[in-house]
């Protein structure tokens, strides 16, 4: 049973990459960095019910499996390369399977990623996904660099995960009908992770780190590694039509604040690097808005007279 579970992923998931000397199918794959280059290796795990709804589509699942752990290299400067899935169920299901796989292949084949081995058993609903990556020697970004005065960035809008978990929480009534309820459930269980906006970044930003556990947390991360702290103005944050239009501005501003699975960027950048930063993004259709600035001192902090309050710092696995 198990190795024919193996054989349906192996099915919808192959990508011949030259690298691979060898995948799916042995003890372990051999593979081959390239010369010149550093390897980035990122692993998150996903359980049912703490990562994503009872009742999320499989394809959705493989998806989002995937898309949290390239979002990891994308913060990291690293172009994705390869990757290993473990998967446990509860009982086999070829139909929950073929889903998976089908939603990991999907975002897998768009940023040449190969899946080049992993493992099945039985136990409670929950993916493993290491990835690896590639970066050139000196370059990669890490959360260590911010200086006082650099500005800090985020990519894309925030708290759109957040509003469309509410929404299958029964926060409020999810109408599959409504454009902007659709809209916040995909940026729960489809992220998009920014791999090519974070290669952009290198040589530009000085630090950066994905917003997985709401931008207070992960800012508050970035600063520490840093030794700073961080000024910003909760007005300035990117806030989608569709989350302002479902919440409310004042309730969009703490579910941006405060909520996760975002999978945006957050990035600091010089301010002489500032134009430079704007037109490497520009050349990959990436977008990035300044919300603050880095500043003596530590912790993340309201700039004049904004408020800046909201319920919780970030999202806690093991809070109750």
């Amino acid at each position: 049973m198990e190795f024919r579970l193996i054989d349906r992923i192996r099915e919808r998931t192959a990508l011949t990459r030259g690298d691979v000397r060898l995948g799916i199918g042995d003890d372990a794959a051999l593979l081959a960095v390239p010369a010149g280059q550093e390897l980035a290796v990122a692993i998150d795990t996903l359980v049912e019910g703490v990562h994503f709804p009872h009742g999320t589509p499989p394809r959705d699942i493989g998806w989002k499996a995937l898309a949290v752990n390239l979002s990891d290299l994308a913060a990291m400067g690293a172009m994705p390369a390869w990757a290993l899935l473990a998967l446990t169920l509860p009982q086999a299901d070829d139909a929950r399977v073929d889903g998976l796989a089908e939603g990991f292949a999907q975002l897998a084949q768009e940023h040449g990623v190969a899946l080049v081995g992993g493992d099945t058993t039985r136990g409670p609903f929950c993916l493993s996904v290491t990835v690896h990556g590639f970066v050139p020697p000196g370059q990669a970004l890490t959360r260590a660099g911010a200086r006082a005065g650099d500005a800090v960035y985020v990519t894309g809008t925030l708290g759109g995960a957040a509003g469309g978990l509410r929404l299958v929480q029964g926060k409020l009534p999810f109408d599959p009908d409504d454009e902007a309820h659709r809209a916040l459930r995909a940026r729960l269980d489809r992220p998009t992770p920014r791999v090519r906006t974070g290669r952009a970044l290198r040589g530009h930003a000085s630090a950066c780190i994905d917003v997985s556990d709401g931008l207070l947390a992960d800012l508050g991360h970035l600063c520490a590694a840093s030794g700073v702290g961080a000024e910003i103005d909760p007005n300035a944050l990117p806030l989608s039509s569709a989350l302002r239009g479902v919440f409310g501005s004042a309730a969009a501003r703490e579910l941006a604040l405060s909520g996760g699975d975002d999978y945006e960027l957050c990035f600091t950048v010089p301010l002489a690097a500032v134009g430079a930063m704007h037109a490497a993004l520009a050349a990959v259709d990436g977008k990035a808005t300044r919300i603050g600035t880095i500043v003596e001192g530590q912790g993340v902090r309201a700039r004049g007279d904004a408020p800046l309050a909201t319920a919780r710092g970030g999202w806690d696995h093991f809070a109750l």
